[in-house]
C-alpha cells in the first residue's frame, strides 16, 4: 500500500464526535473545491457506521448543493430514517460553515437469495496492456494550458490506478465528435481489508472521476483540466448489485445518452474482470462552454 492510498483511507476513517455526527477532512483536488467523490464516499462511511454490519449498502442517491471548502472540516449529520426487518435507510447531510454542501440518502439490506440476471460485460482491452497515468499524462503535458495541472492529476490518481481503454477527452479535443462512450479500468494501488463497506466507498470515490468523459467526447471537448468547458457534479446515484473488491481490476463502462441546458448526463456500469456486473451509476453534471 502506497502513501497516497494510506492517506485516502485516512480520509475515509471519519472522526465520530457524537452518536450520529461525524467529521472528515479533505485532500487537494484538481479544482479549487472539495472533490465530489470524496464527499460522497465520506457520507456513505458515516451512514454505514450507523448500520448493523450484516447489512450491505445496495444504493445511494445524492445531490451536490454547494462547492466544498478544502481547507475546512466537513461535518456529517446522519438521520436514522428507518430500521426495517430487511432494509435500513439513512439520510446524511454534509455541512460546512453552517451550510449544507451535500445530501445523501443510502439504503442497506440484509443478504438474501433472489432472482439473478445481468447485462453481459462489453468488450474491453486487458488493463495490464494500457498505459498508466504516470506514462500517459507527462507524455501529453502540452495539452494542458497550465503545466501544474499534470502534477495535480497525478496526485489525484496516486491512490488509484486508473487506465483509459481509449484516448481520454484531453487527447482528442478539437478532433470532432466521437461516440459518447468511455471505458476505464481501475483498482486501488494496494490490498485492502475485507470490510465490504470500505470497497463500496472506494468505488463511490472513483465513480466521480471520469463519469462525464462521455459527454465531452460527444462534442470533441477536452474537459475542465484543458479549460474548454466548465463542469461540476449536480447529482449522483449508484446501485450495488453484487459484492466486489476495489483492490482488484474493475471496468468502468460509461456513456452519455443526453446533454442539454448546460447539463450532461452520464450512465455507467462497473464490472469485475471476470464479467460480473457489480455496480450501476448515473450522474448529471453542469457542462458549460465558457464564453
Amino acid at each position: 500500500m502506497n502513501e497516497a492510498l494510506t492517506s485516502l483511507l485516512g480520509l475515509l476513517d471519519l472522526e465520530r464526535i457524537d452518536r450520529d455526527i461525524f467529521r472528515g477532512i479533505s485532500r487537494s483536488a484538481v479544482v479549487p473545491r472539495v472533490f465530489g467523490g470524496q464527499v460522497a464516499a465520506q457520507a456513505l462511511v458515516a451512514a454505514g457506521r450507523t448500520v448493523p454490519e450484516d447489512r450491505a449498502a445496495h444504493s445511494l442517491h445524492a445531490y451536490f448543493l454547494r462547492p466544498g471548502d478544502p481547507g475546512a472540516p466537513i461535518v456529517y449529520q446522519v438521520d436514522r430514517i428507518r430500521d426495517g426487518r430487511s432494509f435500513t435507510t439513512r439520510r446524511v447531510v454534509a455541512v460546512q460553515h453552517g451550510q449544507p454542501i451535500f445530501h445523501l440518502s443510502a439504503s442497506f439490506q440484509e443478504y438474501e437469495e433472489g432472482l439473478e440476471h445481468q447485462e453481459p460485460m462489453p468488450p474491453a482491452p486487458d488493463p495490464e496492456t494500457l498505459p498508466t497515468a504516470e506514462e500517459l499524462l507527462p507524455a501529453h503535458a502540452d495539452k494542458f494550458p497550465d503545466p501544474k495541472v499534470v502534477d495535480r492529476l497525478l496526485e489525484a490518481r496516486a491512490a488509484v490506478d486508473l487506465r483509459y481503454a481509449e484516448d481520454p477527452p484531453f487527447l482528442v479535443a478539437g478532433q470532432g465528435p466521437r461516440e459518447p462512450r468511455s471505458q476505464v479500468w481501475f483498482r486501488t494501488r494496494g490490498k485492502l481489508a475485507d470490510d465490504p463497506l470500505l470497497h463500496v466507498c472506494l468505488a463511490t470515490y472513483v465513480s466521480d472521476m471520469t463519469l462525464l468523459d462521455s459527454v465531452l467526447l460527444a462534442h470533441g471537448r477536452g474537459g475542465w483540466a484543458v479549460g474548454d468547458v466548465v463542469g461540476a457534479s449536480l447529482d449522483h446515484a449508484m446501485w450495488f448489485h453484487r459484492p466486489f473488491r476495489a483492490d482488484e481490476w474493475l471496468l468502468y463502462d460509461q456513456q452519455s445518452p443526453s446533454a442539454s441546458g448546460g447539463r450532461g448526463l452520464g450512465t455507467a456500469r462497473i464490472y469485475t474482470q471476470d464479467g460480473r456486473l457489480v455496480v450501476s451509476v448515473i450522474q448529471e453534471g453542469v457542462v458549460r462552454v465558457p464564453r
